[in-house]
């Protein structure tokens, strides 16, 4: 790490602690409620919050309006209105969750709008800025800013930098995010944050030429730290200590006296333990004077005070404590670099998303004029920077290269891997129409794409950005960490300076001894383990989960994903497919499949809704021959007609052929070889034939299905039943949801009854609740998080009240109501859906509902792991602390196992998440493909078929849809 200039300003305001992980205010209000944006994302900093979005009344000037979006549930509402309520001057406090914003009555003469948006933002909601278009947001990477303490100091510093709104620092990815007011710039930031003794290696300010999705990251990775210019001055440190060492015990002849310092003798081993301390305790030192002067209590004014408290005891009271000295700041830098690798481990993971767009793009261009009469000879193709690409440039991809921004296939046709974005295993065919994502892999054929979004705006940006804002969630755990630290630093520090004093009289132990251990507690006595400990579980698991396809936004949802006793699902879209299938095609008195295919086409060829275009995409698919349509028309609530090839036909309801005179339930069905086809289990007492009004349309009816039949004036030719496919992989989802743990499965949806049940049996879920509009789903979510608030409260380790939760499973359009009510909204297909990204808590890139027990698993591997963080760094260094007075800890096991040991294990133990894979939960062996839709089961009462949605005519609208 280079050193900045130890002049230059950086100054700030004390912070307690190792100082705060994430750099946000440190208060006793919870911001972990509600959605993202507006939590506690960043603390204020400079001369106050800028002037607000505040709408003074006209009659009342003691009344004031404030935006604050991030204040969305009763809970918001209240910490508000709690901190408001404390500001001297505030007479009323009016929160409106609803809609975001806050109605203030006020002394004038005793407080303003500011103080009041100041105590706001004291409760971690921000408030919207008038000014806000002028303000500038820029990202810094600070690659040796990887505990808690370095974020601390960094902020201490932006703290006391006028023009800078908000900040957040991210030690889990080396960045700080700072918005500003357009009074300072990129250089005056990276100044102040050098001023706090941390070098900036990159930023992606605008004037830097520089997209945040495909700009530079500034780290050499974990393999470079060991070759690194700190990592030389600590080998050197440690060449000097092993001299000292050497002559100290085998060479004592050769260790002579070689100065006389305040009176006591400096012996050669000595010197060079000195030597020692001033290569090796450079950086060390260095961070301790920026520590010392922004008043932090970290490690490095920890580490400091110890190094320079040993010398000063042997050089001054003779107490022989050089090779201690030496100790500490070898071994301190060695385990500053056993921090920085594993913490550049961590990092890897999310800086692969980032690597997986190219920073260069083949762009087609209109060529010059070079023809005779001045027209453009054909295209030309130019390679630029992806930064230059605009929407609307026609970008050329070819085998094996990845698709730059995200865009519309217009030529060629190939196979693409989707698994950056979508998690998904297999390759997916693209043609033209279809949409390609940024970071996708074309693997085998030429494509022609048409940008939608520039770089930056493009799916895989916003889903790193949204991977990074993250952090700013803080789970119930780290506010519990955070306050916890910043007790236990004090109490250390204090414990360390009682057992100095104190044992050689209780003890009986020299004052040399009783300061080793005094030294070797201070050693202990930063948390920086300990507050690393979720934060670094958290963007592990997050990083993993959007490797997989899936985002999620926040170690908030994560946690609560893993508490969840219930899980909702919509049913359209979700459980099933959202579009309409052929599922059974039953041909009678001796037509074919085929026939009846090519009967239904002509029908239906000339509509627009879902069932006719289901029914003549199967029959395209069966590749059926056309027949000549003459005189369409519609008989109103029974059917269609048309003439085929001269003869007129219907299709329809059972009514409507009743009407022309057949008997349903005498019906001659097509055999083969004697045997009813497909239809088995109907065959009536006479052999061959059907009664279709009472065993085979009620049965098909029971299963969610429409039915249609076909025929002429003379012939009934078929039935043909039509539903929405359940996905493949519903019930064995479900099924493995059951065995993770998920107490239990209920399906919402506005179907009727009958569709639902149908359904609901098919994919196994324990209840269903059907006939729903959109704010009956919403009471539906809020009475199941009721029951189980009041079923199921239980304590938390962290000695709070913790239930289990609500998982709704949507869209994330359609039910974003039910989403945002839910303790976790997942949305379900949101790839290159913004709607879909923004108003889930997770989003499923893909449409694969088999990501959703994964998600669970991910979820409660992550809280096992948090735990065992959290505990065994605590649990290590109480014990390492109350056995220092007694002797039975060396300063070299307190600075190894305590510090770096610890920061190390629980870096590593969150990568175990990484491991954890989706399981693949396609259709069971021997499932029927051809009949998806249809899961058997007893025929179950009438009801109407799925709601009309078309917009053209088709048989079973014109039939009323029996």
């Amino acid at each position: 790490m280079t050193a900045p200039d130890p002049d230059t300003p950086g100054g700030g305001d004390a912070s307690n602690g190792c100082g705060d992980d994430d750099g946000r205010a440190r208060d006793d209000h919870d911001h972990s409620g509600g959605h993202p944006e507006g939590h506690g994302d960043g603390r204020d900093a400079g001369d106050g919050p800028h002037a607000p979005d505040v709408e003074t009344d006209g009659a009342d000037a003691d009344t004031a309006s404030f935006s604050v979006p991030g204040m969305d549930c009763p809970s918001c509402a209240g910490k508000v209105e709690n901190s408001v309520s404390e500001l001297d001057g505030v007479e009323a406090v009016d929160p409106r969750p609803t809609t975001g914003t806050l109605a203030v009555s006020f002394d004038a003469g005793r407080t303003d709008p500011a103080a009041i948006a100041d105590r706001v933002e004291r409760a971690g909601y921000a408030v919207e800025n008038a000014d806000g278009d002028g303000d500038a947001t820029v990202t810094l990477e600070v690659p040796g800013m990887d505990c808690a303490s370095c974020a601390g100091k960094v902020g201490n510093a932006l703290d006391g930098r006028a023009g800078v709104s908000s900040y957040e620092t991210r030690p889990t990815t080396g960045t700080v995010v700072v918005t500003h007011d357009g009074t300072v710039t990129a250089a005056d930031l990276v100044e102040t944050v050098e001023g706090a003794g941390y070098e900036v290696t990159g930023s992606d300010a605008a004037d830097d030429g520089e997209s945040h999705a495909h700009g530079s990251h500034g780290s050499d990775g974990a393999d470079g730290v060991w070759t690194g210019t700190r990592a030389v001055k600590t080998w050197v440190s440690g060449g000097f200590v092993a001299l000292g060492l050497l002559f100290e015990f085998a060479l004592r002849g050769w260790n002579a006296r070689v100065a006389t310092v305040l009176g006591s003798d400096l012996l050669l081993a000595d010197l060079l333990f000195v030597v020692a301390v001033a290569v090796g305790g450079q950086a060390i030192l260095r961070n301790g004077y920026y520590s010392a002067r922004n008043r932090n209590l970290d490690i490095d004014f920890l580490m400091s005070v110890a190094i320079l408290g040993a010398l000063t005891a042997s050089l001054a009271f003779g107490e022989g404590l050089y090779f201690e000295a030496a100790t500490l700041a070898f071994l301190f830098s060695v385990a500053e670099l056993l921090e920085r690798y594993s913490m550049d481990r961590a990092r890897n993971s999310l800086r692969e998303l980032m690597d997986l767009s190219p920073d260069e793009a083949t762009v087609k261009r209109p060529a010059s004029a070079d023809g005779e009469d001045g027209d453009a000879v054909g295209d030309r193709e130019e390679t630029v920077p992806v930064e230059e690409v605009e929407v609307g440039d026609i970008v050329v991809v070819r085998p094996g290269e990845k698709v730059p921004t995200d865009g519309d296939v217009v030529a060629g046709e190939s196979a693409v891997n989707q698994a950056p974005i979508t998690g998904e295993s297999v390759p997916v065919d693209k043609t033209d129409g279809d949409e390609v994502y940024a970071g996708t892999i074309n693997e085998e054929g030429y494509l022609e794409v048409r940008v939608t979004s520039a770089a930056g705006d493009d799916t895989l940006s916003r889903v790193v950005e949204m991977v990074e804002e993250a952090q700013s969630n803080r789970t119930d755990r780290e506010q519990f960490v955070e306050r916890f630290s910043a007790y236990y630093t004090p109490v250390v520090v204090a414990f360390a300076v009682l057992v100095t004093l104190a044992s050689p009289f209780l003890l009986n132990t020299t004052w040399s001894t009783a300061v080793v251990h005094g030294l070797t507690l201070l050693v202990l006595a930063c948390p920086c383990a300990f507050v690393i400990s979720t934060p670094v579980s958290v963007v592990s698991g997050i990083t993993s989960a959007a490797k997989n396809g899936v985002l999620i936004k926040g170690g908030d949802h994560l946690e609560a994903m893993g508490s969840v006793d219930v899980v909702a699902f919509d049913k359209t879209g979700t459980l099933t497919k959202g579009e309409l299938a052929v599922t059974d095609v039953v041909p009678l008195n001796g037509n074919t499949e085929a026939d009846v295919l090519r009967c239904a086409r002509g029908l239906e060829r000339r509509s627009e809704h879902p069932i006719g275009e289901a029914i003549v995409s199967r029959a395209g698919a069966a590749g059926v021959a056309d027949r000549d349509v003459e005189s369409f028309e519609s008989i109103t609530g029974e059917g269609v007609r048309a003439t085929l090839d001269g003869t007129p036909h219907y299709a329809g309801k059972p009514g409507l052929f009743e009407g022309l005179g057949f008997d349903l339930s005498h019906v001659h069905a097509t055999t083969d070889g004697g045997v009813v086809t497909r239809t088995a289990r109907d065959i009536c007492e006479r052999n061959g034939c059907l009664d279709l009004l009472g065993g085979t349309v009620p049965a098909l009816q029971s299963e969610g299905k429409t039915v249609v039949l076909v025929g002429s004036e003379d012939e009934l030719e078929g039935v043909i039943a039509v539903a929405d496919e359940v996905r493949p992989e519903a019930r064995r989802t479900v099924e493995r949801l059951r065995d993770l743990g998920v107490e239990r499965t209920v399906m919402l949806t506005g179907d009727n009854e009958r569709t639902a049940g149908a359904i609901a049996r098919e994919v196994g879920v324990d209840e269903f609740r059907a006939e729903l509009l959109p704010d009956e789903k919403v009471a539906a979510i809020e009475d199941l998080i009721d029951e189980y608030d009041d079923a199921d409260e239980r304590r938390s380790w962290a000695g709070r009240t913790a239930s289990g939760g609500v998982a709704m499973v949507g869209d994330g359009i359609n039910d974003a109501p039910a989403l945002a009510t839910a303790t976790v909204g997942v949305a379900m297909g949101a790839a290159g859906t913004d709607t879909a990204l923004e108003t889930a808590d997770v989003a499923l890139m893909s449409d694969d509902l088999s990501r959703l027990p994964y998600l669970y698993e991910l979820a409660d591997r992550a809280d096992g792991v948090i735990r065992q963080n959290v505990a065994g760094s605590l649990l290590v260094k109480a014990a390492l602390a109350l056995a220092v007075p007694f002797g039975l800890v060396p300063i070299w096991l307190a600075v190894l196992a305590g510090d770096a040991g610890m920061t190390v294990g629980v870096t590593g133990n969150a990568m175990r998440l990484s491991r954890v894979e989706p399981v693949d939960l396609g259709p069971e062996p021997g499932a029927d493909d051809g009949d998806a839709g249809g899961g058997g089961g007893d025929p179950a009462t009438e009801a109407s078929d799925p709601p009309d949605t078309a917009a053209g005519p088709s048989a079973v609208e014109a039939a009323g849809r029996d």
